[in-house]
């Protein structure tokens, strides 16, 4: 081989190592790419899933400081008392369905989240690690068993179950959504083996509603779950951009109504 050949066989192997090192880097690059546009998707979903759980859960638990106090026309009413017992027929199973929706979707998301976990690099990401921690502190809170009161509390593999039924049975990898509530509610109506999942949580609310003055331990707990939604909810919206700052007052009024300590 002359020196002209071999210099040239020198180059095209430069000039493929080169080619190779840049295309795996432009892949590296385009992966990276796609897993913050789905972190932001689903992150997205997930933020706002749980910002809908944490205030119902906030109306409910300032909803029974409410019911607590004298009742004069200037406190009102508490959301359970106002909307559940006290309400129309179509208040009652608005507020009894609408509260354990927003719980099975968050659930749903968590699922979804968990499912398609392979497409995001939580090792290499601190927030992300942060946000699967934080969902997995919310699953204990509502795993949290008390003797005396156990109103929505899901064991864990119940909390799996209730997200996989949420999941539309039409999504894929990367492109997964959660059932809407027309679907939700439907589904109740229509699938027997879907509701019975549900009908235990639906009773809990009744119980919620109806027996106050018991339902501390439970309350408590419930309270533990909303802290915890908030903080999930600043992971996945560090800049507010996603929420109105009012969000924030519903911490500041938890802690004024059920102080630390």
């Amino acid at each position: 081989m002359d020196a002209l050949t071999l210099g040239s066989a020198v180059v095209a192997l430069a000039s493929a190592s080169v080619a190779a090192v840049l295309g795996y880097w432009q892949q590296r690059r385009l992966r990276a790419m796609e897993q913050r546009n789905l972190m932001d998707a689903y992150g997205a979903s997930l933020a706002w899933a749980a910002f809908d759980l944490q205030s119902r859960l906030f109306n409910i638990l300032d909803g029974h400081v409410i019911d607590q106090l004298p009742r004069l026309p200037e406190h009102g009413k508490g959301f359970l008392t106002a909307f559940l017992t006290e309400g129309t027929a179509d208040e009652r199973a608005y507020a009894r369905r609408s509260t354990v929706f927003v719980l099975a979707e968050y659930l749903g998301w968590v699922e979804i989240l968990r499912r398609d976990v392979q497409f995001l690099d939580i090792g290499r990401s601190r927030t992300n690690r942060e946000v699967m921690v934080k969902i997995s502190e919310i699953g204990s809170a509502l795993n949290r068993t008390s003797k005396d009161g156990n109103e929505l509390r899901l064991f864990r593999a119940q909390q799996r179950a209730i997200g996989e039924l949420m999941v539309h049975p039409e999504g894929e990898p990367g492109r997964r959504r959660c059932l809407g509530y027309t679907e939700f509610s439907a589904k109740l109506d229509t699938d027997d083996g879907f509701s019975r999942w549900f009908e235990p949580l639906l009773a809990d609310i009744d119980r919620l509603a109806s027996d106050a003055d018991s339902a501390g331990p439970a309350l408590a707990r419930l309270e533990v779950v909303q802290r915890r939604l908030i903080d999930l909810i600043d992971l996945l919206d560090p800049k507010a951009e996603r929420f109105p700052q009012f969000r924030y007052a519903f911490d500041r009024e938890r802690q004024m109504r059920f102080p630390r300590g």
